[in-house]
């Protein structure tokens, strides 16, 4: 009953777009300024409706997880009303996000925002999907499902009391250097439908998404370890999909990989069940046919238990990738597919850390952690990134915030350095904020020692990226979508970026948050 209340008012409205519904529906939210309240709920609830009753064709198992999705916030939220906690909703699309000023521990999930950006762009040619398929409920993340990989090789010799292995993945470098490997990273590639939509039009007949990513091929062209926080779904299963279930075409994976060059991909991050544990699957399935090493979200507890490595030019690095949260969703613990470990893990963590420690010489750990779009790092970003570094992590790669940070050497107990990218900030997005636009590319050089095997970091940069995009209007179609490098990023490209509020001002304070001495404007 509260869903149909609330639709009237949607369902009357023309829309020509899916986007134009979502769109609608933020701007009608944003005209409060009130923390969440009983209305918000409706709101959550109503943009459901209006995606349920609008007149074009939807591919109704899409339709029904969406409306799970938003029954589960909208339930989240009501639990944190009801305990008096004053959290807020953020959405990532038009306007900046009240932020509480209360942190988020890693321990409770109470600030949690909703999911990033756009509108939900289905397609009518998508298979159907059964409302049981790949369900979530809110309960603890296990399983313990067999899992094996055809494309690489699993090291049980090396496995340890808990059950923890290693899996090498055969990646080949582009420097034949014997001990230095070129290693650049990416924060997030947050494919949303402006994006998508306009690869398919300059397509014409399939998706062309290489004009995005082209402006920032030269950095990934020399490197040997190019690593990419892949924020949504790749699957052609369910999908195109934006806000708030994201599902990416598989053409956007090919050009990452065919094309950009990208060998690594981060999986840890929270729209990773977006689309349940098939989607999760699904995706994973994905990567699989890829010649990548893909980590952060896995098929089962076994699968999670194996740490993923790769040697190039005699040095071998091993990934792991954790996140904060998955909006509100969570693996059935009875099921025997996907899994995922969340930051509040910390025994689990500090176990597999050490474990890759002793299977690596370079241990990159992702962590999906920060306060969304604030540049400045939270206290739990301050605590664990060397709580990592004390169990054993070298390299920390920070996403999530959507807005680029610090980054910074922390002393290990050996007396070497790690190094920790607190945030990457985006890589490709069309999201609508002041500081969105700007993100940050890591690189440097890894060098092993040969006789002491000893690894350091040199000519560390953090390289700052522009996300642009253009609109006539907020409700007309986005469009020329691509990240530049900041060094290109003309004021005439400033003019006609349709970020509100950013401008080269904006640009430059996002950019006071990186040290000089990593600062590399190229």
């Amino acid at each position: 009953m509260v869903l149909l209340l609330y639709s009237v008012p949607l369902a009357k409205k023309t829309f020509k777009s899916a986007s134009d519904i979502d769109k609608y529906s933020l701007l009608k939210w944003r005209e409060s300024n009130s923390p969440t309240t009983t209305n918000d709920i409706l709101k959550v609830f109503g943009m459901g409706a209006a995606l349920a009753t609008h007149s074009r064709p939807v591919n109704g198992g899409i339709v029904l997880k969406i409306l799970k999705k938003l029954a589960a916030v909208a339930a989240a939220m009501v639990a944190v009303a009801a305990a008096g906690c004053g959290s807020e909703i953020s959405e990532k699309t038009d306007m900046p996000a009240r932020v509480s000023t209360a942190e988020s521990s890693g321990e409770s999930r109470a600030n949690e925002t909703m999911p990033d950006s756009s509108a939900p762009e289905v397609s009518a040619v998508t298979e159907m999907t059964s409302s049981a398929e790949g369900a979530v409920t809110p309960a603890s993340d296990s399983s313990s499902a067999d899992s094996s990989s055809s494309d690489t090789d699993s090291n049980s010799d090396e496995k340890s009391d808990s059950g923890i292995t290693t899996e090498k993945k055969v990646l080949s470098a582009v420097n034949d250097t014997p001990n230095r490997v070129t290693l650049v990273c990416v924060g997030d590639n947050l494919i949303h439908d402006n994006i998508y939509n306009e690869a398919w039009k300059r397509g014409g007949d399939h998706y062309d998404f290489f004009p995005v990513y082209e402006h920032t091929e030269k950095y990934f062209k020399d490197a040997d370890l190019k690593i990419l926080n892949q924020e949504t779904l790749v699957t052609d299963k369910y999908g195109p999909s934006s806000f708030p279930c994201f599902a990416t075409p598989t053409a956007d994976g090919d050009c990452v990989v065919d094309k950009l060059g990208v060998n690594v991909i981060s999986m840890s991050n929270n729209h990773v069940l977006d689309m349940g544990a098939d989607g999760l699957i699904s995706s994973l399935d994905y990567w699989d046919s890829k010649p990548v090493v893909h980590y952060g979200a896995y098929r089962n507890d076994k699968d999670s238990r194996t740490i993923r490595t790769t040697e190039i030019n005699g040095i071998t690095f091993a990934f792991l990738g954790y996140m904060e949260h998955t909006n509100g969703f969570f693996l059935d613990p009875d099921a025997d597919n996907g899994k995922v470990v969340y930051l509040n893990e910390l025994d689990r963590i500090e176990e597999e850390i050490k474990a890759a420690d002793k299977a690596a010489d370079v241990v990159v750990v992702s962590a999906h952690f920060g306060t969304e779009v604030l540049n400045a790092i939270n206290d739990q970003q301050a605590t664990l990134a060397p709580k990592f570094v004390e169990w054993g992590a070298d390299l920390i790669i920070g996403t999530q915030a959507h807005a680029c940070s610090t980054c910074g050497y922390i002393d290990k107990p050996d007396g070497g350095q790690a190094f920790c990218y607190y945030g990457l900030g985006n890589f490709v997005s069309t999201m609508y904020y002041p500081n969105s636009p700007i993100g940050i590319l890591g690189k440097m050089n890894v060098v092993k020692d040969p006789t002491s095997g000893k690894v350091t970091f040199e000519n560390v940069k953090a390289i700052p990226l522009v996300q642009h995009y253009e609109a006539d209007s907020f409700y007309s179609d986005w469009y020329n979508c691509a990240t530049y490098p900041y060094a290109e990023y003309t004021d005439e490209l400033f003019a006609r970026n349709y970020s509100d509020g950013f401008n080269r001002q904006e640009a430059e304070n996002c950019l006071s948050y990186i040290p000089q001495e990593f600062l590399s404007i190229e």
